[in-house]
């Protein structure tokens, strides 16, 4: 897929972060869209910079991505209101901050809910319906830290871990296929969206972190990657059909750091927690 205009674009997540700025850029190229998130007031947000800057079509449903029920619902929806869908974004995502023995099995099952089987659900419910439009393209959301582990994000590890490993298994897939459907493993750094702001703190954080006020304003400054620089990347990816794309300078050192020296890196990485909790 080397153009977007005229096609149809389904994003999970597009209130707010980089899928608000897939579905502006998107639309900016002349892209219509199919959005969909928890809450209708940020859709409408969303819905509304999109007519800023394009006059395509924008349709908005309040999806639980964590549902598959839900997600197959959508997908059915998407195709009555525009004929058709070619391009799918799971952005949809969450972040916990936990132990890996002590977090609560409620908080682990609702960050994988949303961040992996809502991956799963999306892909299922859609794959059909991009195959049916003849060119068709999923962008599976995962992140830097589906690349590397760190203390305090064992349950965030593992969702974005799941996703990277889903996808490139699909991405195989649908090469062998030969059909006209690809996929792309999207990794993204620190960006600047409000992911950090609305993550839950299982009280389990507190064996590793002390202060997680602070250590969540640390981390903000952290972000230096805006999701607009994000959005472009991530659709520069997919024009050129590539298996995987690290969106920021911060995800791809991390990567070749990983890379490098995959078990050195974790033990500077425990260095570095036990200095900051002095």
């Amino acid at each position: 897929m080397k153009k977007f205009r005229h096609k149809v674009a389904a994003i999970t997540g597009a209130g707010s972060g980089i899928g608000q700025a897939l579905a502006v850029e998107l639309a900016r190229q002349g892209c219509d869209l199919a959005l969909c998130g928890r809450k209708m007031g940020p859709l409408k947000e969303t819905a509304k910079k999109v007519r800023a800057v394009a006059d395509v079509k924008v349709t908005l449903d309040s999806v639980d991505v964590s549902d598959r029920v839900a997600v197959f619902a959508w997908a059915d929806k998407v195709v009555a209101d525009h004929g058709r869908v070619n391009l799918l974004f799971n952005n949809a995502g969450v972040a916990l901050g936990a132990s890996a023995e002590e977090v609560s099995y409620e908080n682990f099952e609702w960050i994988m809910g949303i961040n992996f089987w809502g991956v799963v659900h999306g892909c299922k419910a859609f794959l059909p319906k991009l195959r049916a439009s003849g060119d068709g393209h999923v962008v599976n959301i995962s992140s830097l830290f589906g690349l590397l582990g760190l203390p305090g994000q064992s349950a965030y590890n593992a969702s974005k871990f799941a996703v990277r490993g889903y996808t490139e298994a699909l991405r195989q897939e649908l090469d062998l296929e030969k059909g006209p459907v690809s996929a792309t493993s999207v990794h993204p750094g620190g960006i600047k969206t409000n992911i950090n702001k609305s993550a839950r703190i299982d009280d389990s954080i507190k064996s590793i972190v002390r202060d997680t006020a602070d250590a969540q304003e640390q981390f903000e400054k952290l972000l230096r990657t805006t999701s607009e620089d994000a959005a472009k990347q991530i659709l520069r990816a997919v024009a050129k059909n590539k298996r995987r794309v690290l969106v920021g300078l911060d995800a791809k050192a991390m990567d070749k750091v990983v890379r490098i020296a995959p078990s050195l890196y974790q033990a500077f990485t425990v260095a570095g927690t036990r200095f900051t909790q002095r």
